[in-house]
């Protein structure tokens, strides 16, 4: 049996006896004490003592149920609370009825995490630890204030009147007591605010408890070092479309330990998204990917890959993730392609109407002139306009002066010298391939005027020698097709076909499948089923800057 295999074991039983536990302790709670045992107790401890370990029984319970899950998560903070827990839980059954088999659960499940403490790793995000600490500490200290001047202000409402010290000792009563020491109210207000006291304690201890465990929140992008030496790494062993947005100011890295390799992501709530495959020598891939899933579960993050290539699939298999085909990658053959003979035919007609019209194609290199930037961003806040929609991010590149004035700009310009589309090319570094980012134009504009653009591009690079024109993903497209294939692939399928309402998916790859590419399939790799809802609204996130509203309009 491997390591992992009894580390993963472990974790099972860990949380599969908290919350057994849990349970035991809620219904010991409520349960009457064994006569003859109560009976001995009498003689040492007061009903107030005993009475409070029914309550502390009961609290414990309600929050292990909680942190059952977290364990399996390996969070550190988990594991510290709920060994304070236990010892409280056994502290608890002992004193409220001699209940030692409740104890002695309690115990060796203290003991199992105690030998399993190496395990529980995971950080939780310190700023929001802080905040949750303070926030309890707020919250009982409000609390306390809150139920000492209700109580001795509102004189008639309950059964006896209040000084301020019994106020004080009023308020303590209701969560050390099982009674609240007496207490009867006697107007529907009174009984109002006693309930209210509860209530506000409750929501205040769960929100700090939900802050103690949230996942780390990177709060610090990358800094310049970091980002040269990614840009080095990119440069040097670069080999897909992606390579150009790794580089990209949304970016997060992780270097291998080696620092030959670099993982490009954007971690967003418990999901740490990577842009395709990691980068760098092909022998140090597995270490690097290794290191990652360390790095993401001492973060509490799930690691995921967005849009990897397929020749990495079996390693990703052999290291514990699923994969997921999302869709395929549209490569044009520059070599084969020709606008000649009755295959360029219809490419021909294109080019060849346009520019009776007037239109040219114009290729401008890099550093971009800011008054041509200012050109084309007319052209991008029509096209936005118009789509009714929202820069995208991660996958993509979006309109940044500082990133568009070092790229090479193909342009449409009318017989006025007006810009009418455009769009921008990047370089895709070790493998002779261009490929395209934002394409853009007017809201109105002739009928073939982006296929004028994709074959005057297409005509251009296969001049300057590139071997092929990648026009990027085709989401959804061959996915769920075959027998073989997967429920999720199927279902993945069936939203291809209708959601057109959000998405043209079938309108996008049937017009890029005109240009007759070489179609290449793409793939989500992410660690378990059970993981993939929070993979899923993570990559939703990196791709719309968290503009969640304006990622679902339809047209965006």
């Amino acid at each position: 049996m491997t390591n992992d295999l009894k580390t993963r074991i472990g974790l099972w039983s860990a949380a599969l006896l908290t919350g057994l536990v849990a349970v035991v302790n809620l219904l010991s709670a409520v349960t009457p004490n064994l006569y003859g045992r109560t009976f001995l107790l009498k003689e040492f401890l007061p009903f107030e003592i005993r009475a409070g370990g029914h309550i502390f029984a009961a609290l414990t319970g309600f929050v292990l149920l909680t942190l059952a899950t977290n364990l399996l998560r390996r969070k550190r903070v988990a594991w510290l609370l709920t060994i304070g827990l236990l010892v409280i839980s056994i502290v608890s059954h002992l004193i409220k009825g001699l209940d030692y088999e409740e104890s002695l659960l309690s115990g060796l499940l203290l003991m199992q995490l105690i030998m399993m403490r190496h395990v529980f790793t995971a950080q939780s995000d310190r700023p929001s630890i802080a905040k949750g600490v303070w926030v309890l500490i707020g919250a009982l200290l409000f609390t306390l204030a809150y139920g000492t001047v209700g109580f001795y202000l509102l004189d008639n409402k309950f059964s006896v009147n209040f000084s301020l010290r019994d106020a004080i000792l009023q308020t303590l009563a209701m969560f050390f007591t099982e009674d609240n020491a007496g207490l009867q109210p006697r107007t529907r207000f009174g009984e109002f605010f006693a309930n209210s006291i509860y209530i506000i304690a409750v929501t205040t201890f769960i929100y700090a408890l939900i802050m103690l465990l949230r996942p780390v929140f990177l709060r610090n992008l990358a800094t310049l070092n970091q980002r040269q030496r990614a840009r080095e790494i990119v440069k040097n062993h670069g080999c897909s479309s992606l390579a150009e947005f790794t580089l990209l100011s949304d970016k997060s890295y992780f270097f291998s330990p080696t620092n030959q390799s670099v993982i490009a992501y954007v971690p967003k709530g418990r999901g740490a998204i990577a842009l395709g495959d990691p980068i760098g020598p092909i022998a140090d891939r597995r270490e690097t990917i290794v290191a990652f899933q360390q790095f993401c579960q001492r973060n509490d993050w799930y690691p995921a890959f967005y849009q990897t290539l397929p020749d990495d699939i079996d390693l990703y298999k052999s290291l514990g993730f699923q994969a997921l085909k999302i869709g395929e990658e549209a490569i044009v053959d520059l070599k084969s392609f020709t606008l000649q003979g009755k295959a360029g035919k219809n490419f021909r007609s294109a080019v060849n109407r346009m520019t009776k019209l007037g239109y040219e194609v114009r290729f401008y290199q890099p550093p971009i002139a800011d008054d041509l930037l200012r050109q084309l961003k007319t052209v991008s806040d029509e096209w936005l306009q118009m789509v009714q929609g929202s820069e995208k991010r991660f996958s993509l590149g979006w309109f940044d002066e500082a990133y568009l004035k070092e790229c090479e700009i193909a342009v449409i310009q009318s017989s006025h010298g007006e810009i009418i589309a455009f769009a921008n090319i990047v370089s895709e570094y070790q493998i002779n391939e261009i490929t395209n980012d934002l394409m853009r134009h007017r809201k109105s504009i002739e009928n073939g005027t982006m296929d004028f653009l994709f074959i005057s591009m297409f005509q251009h690079y296969k001049e300057q020698g590139y071997d092929s024109f990648n026009l990027g993903l085709s989401a959804l497209a061959g996915v769920g097709e075959t027998q073989e294939s997967r429920r999720l692939e199927k279902t993945l399928h069936y939203l291809y076909q209708h959601l057109e309402r959000f998405y043209n998916f079938q309108g996008l790859h049937a017009y890029k499948d005109k240009f007759h590419p070489i179609w290449q399939p793409r793939y989500l790799i992410y660690p378990s089923l059970a993981a993939l809802p929070d993979v899923i609204v993570a990559l939703i996130r990196a791709d719309s800057g968290d503009r969640l509203l304006d990622y679902f309009k339809p047209g965006s």
